[in-house]
């Protein structure tokens, strides 16, 4: 679901401090979308709300959401807009996101709840 790789590797590329704002932009800029997924999706503009999580969470490591996404996008960009799944899509950032959080706390600086 996640990779730990990946995201220990960008931890130690941009330091901890910077680790910490991006994963707050992420969280911040993806909870956006997902948001609005969730309350008003709009099937015209899919193709481009899909690509845009996926480098996202590609970036921090959210690897079974992030392709769920580049499927979800393939789709959209196929005309089959209404096929993609978002209910699947969005119960996959609910679980990749608590598993973040909860395993990514040491790294965070803090202790996991």
């Amino acid at each position: 679901m996640i990779d730990w790789d990946r995201v220990n590797g960008l931890r130690n590329d941009v330091g901890s401090e910077d680790f910490r704002e991006v994963v707050a932009l992420f969280l911040e800029e993806v909870g956006e979308i997902v948001s609005r997924l969730r309350r008003a999706p709009d099937r015209a503009r899919l193709e481009n709300d899909l690509h845009f999580l996926k480098g996202s969470a590609l970036n921090l490591g959210f690897a079974e959401f992030s392709e769920l996404c580049r499927e979800g996008e393939r789709q959209a960009a196929e005309g089959a807009a209404d096929a993609v799944d978002l209910e699947a899509l969005l119960a996959c950032y609910d679980r990749s996101r608590q598993a973040f959080l909860e395993g990514a706390g040491p790294l965070l600086g803090r202790t996991a709840a």
